[in-house]
């Protein structure tokens, strides 16, 4: 870091930090804070604490109108300002100077490309890949790579767009309650059909999808690995048994994803 570089007034050495922290400490929790919380939240020793303090008293950034009691004054807090801008202005450096240049991402080469070939990166089947052919978030490659195989893009710029899939939840009955034989198959048959990835919670779940000669494609993992399926865009469809199914549309709409619900239990 030299003089030049957005943050280094605040940044050149650990005593200007600490004094911006033990302001910015004071500051949220004034008047009353006590030398030892700051020191503990800081890790340093009270007696530091003091020196800063006291120093900071001096200068006219701290008030103390009584025991225990600090203020930020005007001047205190139009120095926590100008630091904070410039320490936005150093993140802002480093995100878009530093970060962009340095970040590779990886993505499947859609045809032959050569290094420094400009490329636009999109999102098929829930996987990314590059083109030379420009799309919403674009970049460089950063070595020659055959078609089919994992490309570097550096310099990436722009969104890369891909629309969330909705969340088909099967729900089937625990096996005191009839299990699979109380599922409608038929419904069951026409919900999968719908979609290209299926996952299943439970022995009743799977034994549910064998009865209709379908193997599921996920069931270790089923509920996270649907939830990142739905989120890369591919339809997918879960066959889950009742006593999880609440918990898991808390969990999609965690995710803030969509869902359908199908209850395949028979009457």
């Amino acid at each position: 870091m030299n003089e030049n570089d957005p943050g280094y007034t605040i940044l050149k050495n650990k005593r200007d930090v600490t004094r911006f922290q033990i302001l910015v400490d004071i500051a949220a929790h004034q008047p009353a804070i006590r030398q030892q919380e700051i020191a503990a939240g800081l890790g340093v020793t009270p007696q530091a604490i003091s020196d800063y303090v006291r120093e900071l008293t001096e200068e006219g950034l701290l008030k103390a109108p009584g025991r225990g009691r600090y203020e930020v004054t005007r001047e205190g807090v139009e120095w926590i300002l100008h630091n904070a801008e410039v320490l936005e202005s150093f993140a802002k450096h480093v995100r878009n100077d530093i970060i962009k240049q340095v970040s590779v991402w990886t993505a499947i080469a859609a045809e032959d490309l050569k290094k420094g070939d400009p490329v636009g990166v999109y999102m098929k089947n829930g996987l990314l890949y590059a083109s030379k052919q420009p799309q919403s978030a674009n970049g460089t490659v950063v070595s020659d790579t055959p078609k089919g195989e994992d490309a570097g893009v550096a310099a990436l710029e722009g969104i890369i767009t891909h629309r969330e899939s909705t969340v088909l939840v099967c729900k089937v009955p625990r096996v005191e309650r009839g299990g699979s034989r109380k599922v409608r198959l038929d419904a069951l048959k026409e919900v999968i059909s719908r979609v290209t990835v299926v996952a299943c919670v439970g022995l009743e779940a799977w034994v549910s999808l064998k009865k209709i000669d379908r193997v599921p494609d996920l069931y270790f993992g089923s509920r996270e690995g649907s939830v990142e399926a739905a989120l890369h865009g591919i339809p997918c469809a879960i066959v889950i048994v009742d006593e999880f199914f609440t918990d898991f549309l808390k969990q999609l709409e965690q995710a803030d994803l969509s869902y359908e619900i199908h209850d395949l239990v028979s009457s």
